[in-house]
């Protein structure tokens, strides 16, 4: 698709050659190869072409952005185009790898936060990884708690499952996060939410750091599922797990939670905007490819009027949903008080377009489309997960028109 950037710095070009050149050569034929096998546990085996993903993704610096410079991170060098461009050439390559490698930095860029020596290590130590030894995870959904956990609900009918009870200087942690922990089944450390108080119901949690290997902590097997299989998500069990008390990074009575519920929804929802508005992008371009090539009639299918008119729309859908993201990203990484609502509309507005792009897609390849020789059948069921990861897009919708009173 042609690109109308304008103004873009040498080194945001620079970065954006970078980032579409690893997504081509590496991203992009280590996704195809994951999504095709069988068994999603071979997906994180040793010798898995995941880790050649993560290792040569650290190689090039790519999880350094949400560190500061001080800790050995390149957070002052990334503007807010810098991020637009990573994301957005990352969903292209492969979505399901953009959001495992973006969730990666979580634990580790939050540790970042705090003075702690120990929390300043570990962010320091991630930044120096280059093996793929140190990867996060975002541990929120449980069996019976999924979009709630973003709501204002203080009913102590609807608490967190995974609860923390403070005893001296631990915390005992005990319950189970759900199969939907993207990383889950990979990695070392994870953000998790728990429930501190239940009398205050979601209004009671907590938000803790916690290295994975501790005594009382278990994992699931790696979800099998329809899209995004090469991002590996799984359970998470905690059985009297005791972690430091320094650990509980925010407690109810901060009000931190509820105070930057929409400051994570803009972050998270934003994200899944660009990724998505970039997945749509190469759905467009492998239909458009493909047109060019395929003959009927004696001549490539794109000659056809028909053909031309659905690839115009695409083209269409594909640079609303990347304007509007990029115009909601753009507003939301510079500004202390991002809007939610815009970046919720954008996650929808870009997941939507992304699976009906696709579906378009594979309308053009005819038969073809439907076989896993070619990319668009993928990227199809990879749309659809999206339009329910992190946060049903209608569960969503509904909740972030209240901010729009």
């Amino acid at each position: 698709m042609r690109d109308i950037d304008l103004g873009l710095t040498e080194e945001q070009s620079f970065l954006r050659d970078m980032v579409r050149k690893f997504g081509a050569e590496v991203v992009r034929p280590a996704g195809l190869k994951l999504d095709k096998l069988a068994d999603p546990q071979d997906t994180i085996a040793k010798d898995s072409v995941l880790w050649d993903v993560i290792r040569q993704s650290r190689e090039l610096g790519l999880h350094l952005g949400e560190l500061p410079q001080s800790l050995g991170g390149t957070m002052e060098d990334m503007d807010a185009m810098s991020k637009i461009i990573l994301e957005e050439e990352m969903g292209y390559a492969d979505g399901g790898l953009a959001i495992s490698m973006g969730v990666a930095s979580l634990p580790f860029s939050m540790a970042a936060m705090f003075p702690s020596p120990k929390f300043q290590e570990l962010a320091r130590a991630y930044a120096e990884d280059m093996k793929g030894e140190l990867i996060g995870c975002w541990a929120i959904s449980e069996p019976d708690h999924g979009s709630d956990y973003m709501t204002d609900v203080a009913d102590p009918t609807v608490s967190p499952q995974v609860k923390a009870v403070l005893k001296g200087d631990e915390y005992i942690v005990n319950g189970q996060k759900a199969a939907w922990v993207s990383n889950g089944t990979i990695a070392s450390h994870a953000v998790v939410h728990v429930g501190l108080d239940p009398s205050k119901g979601m209004k009671g949690q907590g938000l803790a750091i916690i290295p994975l290997d501790l005594p009382g902590i278990s994992r699931g097997k790696p979800l099998d599922k329809i899209g995004q299989r090469p991002l590996n998500q799984g359970e998470i069990f905690f059985e009297d797990a005791r972690i430091p008390k320094e650990y509980m990074v925010f407690t109810p009575d901060m009000g931190i939670i509820e105070g930057s519920r929409e400051i994570k929804i803009s972050q998270v929802n934003g994200s899944m905007a660009l990724v998505f508005a970039g997945l749509a992008k190469a759905a467009y371009d492998e239909a458009f490819n493909y047109a060019s090539e395929r003959i009927q009639g004696g001549v490539p299918i794109n000659e056809h009027q028909n053909i031309q008119l659905k690839l115009f729309r695409m083209f269409s859908q594909v640079e609303a949903a990347r304007a509007a993201a990029r115009r909601m990203a753009l507003f939301n990484y510079g500004s202390p008080t991002p809007s939610g609502a815009h970046a919720v509309a954008c996650k929808c507005l870009s997941t939507e377009t992304a699976f009906a792009v696709a579906s378009e897609a594979i309308q053009i390849h005819g038969g073809n489309g439907l076989t896993r020789e070619y990319p668009v059948e993928k990227m199809l069921r990879d749309a659809r997960a999206s339009m329910i990861e992190d946060g049903v897009n209608e569960t969503m919708m509904l909740g972030a028109f209240n901010w729009l009173k």
